[in-house]
């Protein structure tokens, strides 16, 4: 939960679902290092305004971008190896790594390329690596930024016809379906054409062209792990949002791969790899705050607290989101404007939210702080509200629950109250979970060295997804393998 950012009530609507953030628009890109002189590759990219805002919104809606010069080299030498063997080794490229967790990877049409921190750590070569990084250049090639710029402004003009004109809700329903739907099958096809185009490109760059099929089986798996969050963070959505690893994606890529296999394209480049991924920052970066379990920790701002047992949290840009196995309560924690001559209660009555009874105000103090609480009441969630102050801010519990019960009740009430400043110890010892690589020793199995990953659920799978091994493979004495530790 970004401290610059601050909730918005339309976030609030029935079922206590919350409204989608706009997706990072994705822009697809082109290539890099002058066909003249590969040994020095122009990374010189010209910016428009335009340009230079999306890109500061980039930066934003993704942590900023993660300064690490041996990643960034490694980046470097792969976009200049794909480049020379792609059919534009005249366009430039400059590669921003992003401070995000997510899985993901675009780039602006002026050459600028993203690829986020969470994309390489799940990566286990550099193979793979470069299978994103060419399918992103692919789109570029087969000029699919410009037709999909035309389309989106065609979908724009109908949608504005139809909603200004049509006075059939159903023949209104049916254009904006047809519309939504014509544009979806478009971007399928664009997918399947732009994994051919990289694979090839991967393979004339001598990488292993299996790499492609390898990292979209690790990428389902991964987002399969995920699945049952519903974040709506920006940072969050990953390259599955906008390119689905279907089985039959798989197949096809496997088949496009089967086309350039031969021993001269074979090269994973994975000790590199791994040597150059070793240390880098997994998952959340603390400066934001971050989830351990059930607990919720913001150095930076010096507070905690801990959701309800059976709680999943998810901490966005926006918010900490929590929601119990089952999906019939759920929680929002967040950080709200309130002038400091306004009272808590005042404000929780202010308007901001619909179906408050007003007669449920309490003043109260939680923890030795200022807090006010109401009751407010869905069409089919009842909501328990806090606001907390906490300095010179105030803090936001929302609990949702389909069902008021003494035990929805009580999880509001103890989550309310475990909250608490962190002591200077608990500060100083929080930092980033980290990617370590390892020798696997006589007698390692799966099992044991998920016992070493620090601060994950389902360390087993976690394993297993990012060192590329199937539910059934296993490690072998002196294997180099990727666990978590803090």
């Amino acid at each position: 939960m970004s401290r610059r950012l601050w909730a918005a009530p339309a976030l609030l609507c029935a079922g206590f679902m919350l409204a989608a953030c706009g997706d990072i628009s994705r822009f697809q890109a082109g290539s890099s290092p002058t066909a003249a002189n590969p040994a020095k590759p122009n990374r010189t990219v010209a910016q428009s305004p335009a340009a230079e805002k999306e890109h500061e919104r980039i930066l934003s809606s993704y942590g900023g971008a993660y300064d690490d010069p041996k990643l960034e080299a490694l980046i470097g030498k792969t976009v200049d190896r794909l480049v020379a063997a792609s059919d534009r080794p005249d366009q430039a490229y400059k590669v921003t790594i992003l401070n995000s967790g997510a899985v993901n990877a675009f780039a602006l049409p002026t050459g600028q390329l993203y690829v986020t921190r969470g994309l390489i750590a799940l990566a286990c070569d550099t193979s793979e690596l470069s299978s994103v990084l060419s399918h992103e250049m692919a789109h570029v090639l087969a000029k699919h930024a410009s037709i999909r710029e035309d389309q989106a402004r065609q979908a724009a003009v109908v949608t504005r016809v139809v909603t200004e004109m049509g006075n059939d809700p159903d023949l209104t329903a049916l254009a904006l379906a047809k519309t939504k739907l014509t544009m979806a099958s478009f971007s399928r096809a664009q997918e399947f054409e732009a994994d051919g185009i990289g694979v090839g490109i991967s393979a004339r760059a001598h990488f292993d062209p299996f790499g492609a099929a390898r990292f979209l089986t690790a990428m389902e798996r991964n987002a399969e792990l995920k699945a049952g969050k519903n974040s709506v963070d920006p940072r969050a959505q990953d390259f599955l949002s906008s390119h689905p690893a279907t089985p039959e994606r798989v197949e096809n890529a496997q088949n496009n791969a089967r086309q350039y296999s031969s021993p001269e394209n074979n090269e994973r480049d994975r000790e590199t790899y791994l040597a150059a991924i070793d240390n880098i920052v997994y998952g959340e970066d603390p400066s934001e705050g971050f989830v351990r379990g059930r607990r919720f920790l913001h150095p930076k701002l010096g507070f905690t607290f801990a959701a309800p047992e059976t709680f999943t949290l998810d901490n966005t840009a926006q918010a900490v989101i929590g929601v119990r196995d089952g999906g019939t309560q759920a929680m929002r924690f967040d950080v709200v404007r309130v002038p400091a001559e306004q009272t808590l209660g005042d404000y929780l009555n202010s308007g901001w939210m619909e179906n408050v009874d007003k007669a449920s105000t309490e003043d109260l103090t939680i923890g030795g702080f200022p807090a006010a609480a109401v009751t407010a009441h869905g069409d089919q969630w009842q909501f328990k509200v806090y606001a907390l102050r906490f300095g010179s801010d105030v803090y936001r519990f929302i609990f949702a629950a389909k069902q008021k019960t003494t035990e929805s009740d009580r999880n509001a009430r103890e989550t309310v109250n475990s909250f608490r400043r962190l002591t200077l110890e608990e500060i100083q010892a929080a930092r980033p979970l980290r990617i370590k690589v390892i020798n696997v020793q006589p007698g390692d199995t799966v099992e044991s060295l998920s016992h070493h990953m620090a601060g994950l659920d389902r360390p087993v799978e976690r394993f297993r997804i990012l060192n590329g091994l199937d539910a059934h493979a296993q490690v072998k004495a002196r294997d180099r393998v990727k666990i978590v530790v803090d």
